[in-house]
């Protein structure tokens, strides 16, 4: 019978046929199959990103319905409203806006 040479230099756990067909199905689990846990795992991550945004934006969205209320209801807020979002001024008064670095950056990159 013929040996083959390079079957030889093979270690001998890598020729147990069980070993090797269970590295290739974990091989083809974890890199080659479409529902890879490579791609399971980065859904998941932006499954739970999409949650988190979810939260933030229904509680935004009840803090601008309760601040649209207050501004339907009462003039004293819609007024100061008006001078605080849009800078508006009576006729006799000056204006000085007073800003803070985390504000003087929003409205640098606005205006880039």
């Amino acid at each position: 019978m013929i040996r083959f040479k390079f079957i030889d230099k093979i270690p001998p756990i890598f020729r147990n046929k069980y070993l090797l067909t269970i590295i290739i199905f974990f091989t083809w689990i974890i890199l080659l199959d479409s529902n890879n846990l490579i791609s399971r795992y980065k859904a998941m991550r932006e499954l739970h990103q999409l949650k988190e945004d979810r939260e933030y934006f229904i509680n935004k969205i009840e803090e601008d319905k309760r601040k649209l209320k207050e501004l339907k209801t009462d003039d004293e807020n819609l007024e100061k409203f008006a001078r605080e979002q849009y800078r508006m001024k009576k006729a006799d008064e000056d204006l000085y806006i007073i800003l803070t670095p985390h504000e003087d950056r929003k409205i640098s990159r606005k205006q880039r």
